[in-house]
């Protein structure tokens, strides 16, 4: 029989297959605990026949804690939007009775100062779901293996729980699983409607995939940006799990996926071969059998990657553990038509539930093997050497403690060992988190494969704009094992005349906004200057804040009580001066001190805007800027008064709903005086529609006579046009720090992110180029030769472009990707505070 026809065959008897029957899933599982309540009993539908909402989720595991002695709940963290996030420990009476114990003598594995040899002690596996919101069969998979651990007494059970403590994580992504839930379910029709054109498949911007702030959080595990990655990244390095899962979900179109993955660009480059090699063909075995068992199609190594470090799929490897991927075809709904047929809710959450099983089987035949490998991974993290030979990385930035500060809690947060040696930072590599060291301070240009699934690029140093060297020898210091009382900045003194801050620090520009939201006046300096202050002779670079006593609405102990709390609380350096008469340099009353208007800024969201970048942008300013930004819906913009805000953001985005007059509605907005900023593909779309006099980068003209299509083979097509893709590598720059935009910065040579296709040329204007690429800008990832020669070194990273009397402030880069990049957070922010002072002299072509 042809696949296709079997496939509509398969898929059509499951749809008539008794779903209510507990065959359907729990297949061979029998007999059951009568006193434990199956999801269905609890929830008063069966599972698949609706989404189930996160807070049942939660209230059924807590059931099952209640009821059952093989069961226990902890909550390990909580959402932005104060949802619980909880794990179901699930093994026998006795191990729940000896867990501390069996936990102490497990972390005896991971302990490389120790040789324990008892590899028969109980594997210790978590199975975790729902990263992805709008994927959510393996959540319905959650509570079906749940119920099956609890409440089954079956031989094979009881048998996984003699020899497992197994870990289940529901949902890693509340907030996002319940915005689906609740679009899938308003929209569920009955009879279904399998039209892949009904509102149930086609969910509203900016669907449910990722968190409150649009983060993915399958790539904020090394991140750690988020409240639910740093708790589970806490639970993680508590308990060092030797299997973790992660369960996605893809096109509707295809099948079910499980690891090994694509070759080549799997293997992140520090990662033990074994990994992939070895374990995953052995679990590979196990997950064959039992899909094969219930006639589900599958497949393996041709898709997907490990590369980057920070996936579900990923990070736990890096903790001496095997992550496991999976992927299901997604209904996206209840019920959907497939090119083989109708998929529906209930088969999707079966092949997860099915493979849940298989994990564990897995795990538990093979415990000793997990348990020799993690023991070996931390071992040879510190017995093996590196290969460039260095002992150390030192690190740290003199003129923004906060940024430091910032950097170190990401590596206290994986459990790197950091030192302080006078003024500088120390990260040993003989550690038991070497290869965490390495990824996030070496860097990688040159791979194997040229396709990967997402960056190529992962130094997290870079991120920063982390001043760094490897040494050969070091000496340590003492050891940082918090974050507080790392930053600690003289109190500022009550002064008469006025109020100088340091705008290098990270902290600036929110000390600055709360100093304007309570009605203080400010200004920046344009030129750097020397003055004596209450704390000496002080140094201030370009951009230095100034609060100047007299010119305020305020009595003088008002000004000093809102500077006093602005320090206190950001934890910036700020002097006071008693005279406006600088020793170098201009005086406090000099034309290069520009008055600051307080930011009133807006950003444009909705369909066809990246809800990622978009989030990136309102998450900066919510949770480290602390101030507000109005989010203006797109297709709302016929109806919208621009005259309330001086700055409007545009991230990546089609932005179709614009047609020519509403760009003029944008076009004499940006001309009154104010500052349009645009990001990645939003600045290449302010080209396209000819707002700005820029152009992009363009391939040079063949001036060859043979014009010939070289003839290529079919099946190489997506391989060829994946090694032109830029998915994320990282790039040197040439700073103007003379710049408004480059306030801040010290060093004219900074890192950037790009993963965008997005070139333009450097301004035929001379000094609106901010940002170049340098020379040889290449730092770390992949990049094809033919996009760096041709298109990236010839072009600018930052522009500023005259729009009237206003300004597009134009990025061609992301400077706020991932909600990581602190290192040019800073360029996005000057936009904001300083944009609406930047004057564009007329240049020269």
């Amino acid at each position: 029989m042809p696949i296709k026809q079997s496939l509509v065959t398969l898929v059509l008897l499951l749809l008539t297959f008794n779903l209510q029957s507990q065959d359907y899933f729990f297949k061979n599982k029998a007999p059951f605990n009568p006193d434990i309540p199956s999801p269905e009993a609890f929830l008063g539908y069966p599972i698949g026949q609706q989404h189930t909402r996160h807070d049942r989720i939660v209230a059924y595991l807590t059931k099952l804690a209640e009821v059952s002695d093989r069961a226990t709940i902890y909550q390990y963290g909580k959402t932005h939007e104060h949802r619980p996030l909880v794990i179901l420990t699930v093994t026998t009476s006795q191990n729940q009775g000896n867990l501390d114990n069996l936990k102490k003598q497990h972390l005896d594995f991971v302990d490389a100062s120790k040789n324990a040899s008892n590899y028969d002690l109980p594997v210790f596996i978590n199975l975790a779901y729902n990263v992805h919101g709008n994927e959510p069969s393996s959540s319905e998979a959650a509570l079906l293996t749940a119920y099956t651990m609890v409440a089954s007494n079956s031989p094979e059970v009881t048998n996984y729980l003699d020899n497992a403590v197994i870990f289940i994580d529901p949902t890693i992504n509340p907030d996002g699983r319940d915005r689906h839930t609740q679009w899938a379910n308003q929209y569920q029709a009955n009879p279904l409607v399998s039209d892949g054109q009904d509102a149930e498949h086609n969910e509203g911007w900016p669907r449910g995939r990722t968190n409150h702030y649009w983060f993915d959080l399958n790539r904020d595990w090394l991140l750690a940006i988020n409240p639910e990655s740093r708790g589970k990244l806490k639970w993680i390095h508590e308990w060092y799990p030797n299997v973790v899962t992660d369960f996605h979900e893809m096109g509707t179109n295809s099948s079910y996926f499980f690891e090994p993955m694509k070759p080549n660009a799997s293997w992140d480059p520090i990662m033990p071969k074994e990994n992939y090699e070895d374990l995953n063909d052995l679990f590979a075995g196990y997950f064959k059998e039992a899909l094969d068992d219930i006639g589900s199609f599958y497949f393996t190594k041709e898709a997907f990657d490990g590369t980057y470090p920070g996936y579900g799929s990923s990070y736990p490897d890096l903790q001496g553990a095997l992550a496991l991927l999976f992927e299901q075809a997604s209904s996206r709904g209840h019920l959907q038509d497939t090119d083989y047929g109708k998929i529906s809710f209930p088969f999707t959450i079966r092949n997860q539930y099915v493979s849940s099983i298989a994990t564990v089987k897995a795990a538990v035949e093979n415990r000793s093997t997990l348990r020799k490998y993690q023991q070996k991974f931390f071992k040879t993290a510190i017995n093996e050497k590196v290969a460039t030979g260095f002992s150390a990385y030192e690190f740290g930035d003199q003129y923004d403690m906060n940024r430091n500060k910032a950097f170190i809690d990401k590596l206290l947060v994986h459990k790197i060992k950091v030192y302080k040696n006078g003024n500088k930072f120390v990260v040993p590599l003989k550690q038991p988190q070497r290869r965490m060291v390495q990824n996030l301070f070496e860097s990688y240009d040159k791979y194997r494969d040229s396709v990967f699934y997402d960056a190529s690029a992962w130094s997290v140093s870079n991120f920063y704009n982390m001043q760094h060297r490897g040494v050969r020898s070091t000496n340590l210091g003492l050891e940082i094992t918090s974050t507080d009382g790392l930053v600690n900045v003289s109190a500022i003194q009550k002064a008469e005349y006025a109020y100088i801050m340091d705008w290098d620090d990270y902290n600036a520009p929110a000390a600055l906004y709360h100093m304007q939201s309570k009605g203080l006046k400010a200004s920046s300096a344009f030129k750097p200057f020397t003055i004596n202050t209450s704390s000496g002779t002080q140094s201030f670079n370009y951009g230095s804040i100034l609060i100047p006593i007299s010119l305020q609405k305020k009595s003088p102990q008002e000004v000093f009580a809102i500077v006093k709390a602005a320090q206190e609380k950001y934890q910036v350096p700020v002097y006071g001066a008693n005279s406006g008469f600088s020793k170098e340099g201009i005086d406090l009353g000099s034309r290069n001190f520009q008055a600051l208007k307080k930011p009133k800024a807006a950003l444009l969201i909705g369909d066809g805007v990246s809800s990622y970048e978009a989030g990136e942008v309102w998450h900066l300013l919510d949770t480290r800027v602390h101030m507000p930004i109005t989010k203006l819906q797109v297709n709302r913009w016929r109806n919208l008064n621009l005259d309330k805000y001086n700055t409007l953001v545009m991230v990546s985005g089609s932005y179709n709903q614009l047609d020519s007059i509403q760009r003029g509605k944008l076009k004499t907005w940006a001309s009154k005086g104010n500052t349009l900023v645009t990001i990645a593909n939003a600045t290449k779309w302010l080209v396209d529609k000819k707002l700005v006099k820029e152009k992009l980068t363009k391939k040079p003209k063949d001036t060859s006579k043979t014009k010939d299509v070289k003839r290529l083979q079919y099946v190489d097509a997506r391989e060829n046009l994946g090694r032109e893709e830029l998915g994320g590598a990282i790039f040197y720059v040439d700073l103007d720090l003379t710049h408004p935009l480059a306030f801040g910065y010290r060093n004219k040579t900074i890192p950037v992110y790009k993963n965008n296709e997005v070139f333009v040329q450097p301004s035929k204007n001379a000094y609106s180029t901010v940002a170049k690429y340098t020379k040889d800008p290449h730092v770390d990832g992949y990049i094809s030769k033919k996009n760096l020669e041709t298109y990236l070194k010839p072009s600018a990273s930052l522009i500023v472009s005259p729009m009237g009397s206003g300004r597009a402030v134009m990025f061609a880069d992301n400077p706020n990707f991932r909600g990581s990049w602190y290192g040019t957070n800073r360029l996005f922010l000057n936009a904001l505070f300083l944009g609406n002072k930047i004057r564009i002299p007329k240049g020269r072509d």
